[in-house]
């Protein structure tokens, strides 16, 4: 049985992520305010002609803070990266002054209409939501890690924490229990193997919820076309009667969803950003 490997999805998102970098040597480089003003402006400009949206930000002496929502394909690294570049460049030619503008490093941090307890509270109540739970033999399978696997990047704090979704064909059932624990086993090495780390996930017959945290160089899309790719060749080469089964050619639908969700809400952090 020969699949082809997913490269562009359709995707229904919502990423928002909280981020902060400072100056180098916390100097207070925009105390006054026309210096405020240029890295307000550049930082709008550097959003608009990369395709980031800027929600709400926070200029300090020594420091700037923004909230961002971005796209699947955006890896936080590659953003912030580009914003600390191009932004150091344009203010320190306005200014005369010597570059570089920003120190190594920032925080990053994901976060969304809920928080992640919520989400993991969702995912645990999957086969409720679904009225699998009255079934003799419950076709769900949970999957919860006690201890969440580490995950590093240079210079960097982060905790980026993603809701994925993935359907079945024409929602077709193609998993039980003991199939879901294969499946998930199987994404466990996955993760391990490309960086990120499974956190919790609940394979239901016709699609599967995944809590995933990811490292700041990887984005979401390729996190989830890593995983659909994986598990599709896993289950064309040892579960082909499955498929069959359900009559289906591929294992999954090309679409995702994702939402990003921390320890706060973005409600909460767009008051702290906007409060006086």
């Amino acid at each position: 049985m020969l699949q082809e490997p997913f490269t562009d999805l359709r995707w229904a998102y919502q990423l928002h992520y909280y981020i902060c970098f400072r100056t180098r040597w916390r100097r207070e480089a925009f105390g006054e305010a026309e210096r405020e003003t240029a890295i307000t402006r550049l930082l709008a400009e550097v959003c608009h002609n990369h395709g980031y949206h800027l929600l709400q930000h926070k200029i300090y002496p020594d420091h700037v803070r923004c909230l961002l929502s971005l796209k699947p394909d955006q890896s936080i690294s590659v953003v912030i990266n580009k914003l600390k570049s191009n932004i150091s460049r344009e203010f320190c030619s306005e200014f005369g002054r010597e570059p570089p503008l920003w120190a190594t490093g920032y925080l990053a941090r994901s976060i969304g209409r809920v928080r992640v307890q919520a989400v993991k509270q969702y995912l645990a109540h999957q086969a409720e939501h679904h009225g699998y739970d009255a079934r003799t033999r419950s076709p769900v399978y949970r999957y919860g890690s006690d201890q969440p696997a580490p995950l590093r990047a240079a210079h960097s704090v982060f905790n980026l924490s993603y809701h994925l979704v993935f359907s079945t064909p024409y929602r077709r059932g193609v998993f039980g229990s003991t199939l879901g624990g294969e499946l998930v086993g199987y994404w466990l090495k996955v993760a391990r193997k490309r960086g990120f780390a499974l956190d919790q996930a609940t394979v239901l017959p016709d699609h599967v919820h995944i809590l995933v945290r990811l490292a700041p160089k990887t984005s979401i899309h390729d996190c989830a076309v890593s995983l659909m790719n994986n598990s599709q060749h896993w289950m064309a080469k040892h579960h082909k009667k499955a498929l069959m089964h359900a009559e289906v050619d591929s294992v999954w639908k090309p679409s995702a969803y994702a939402g990003t969700c921390g320890k706060v809400t973005t409600a909460m952090v767009k008051a702290f950003l906007g409060s006086g």
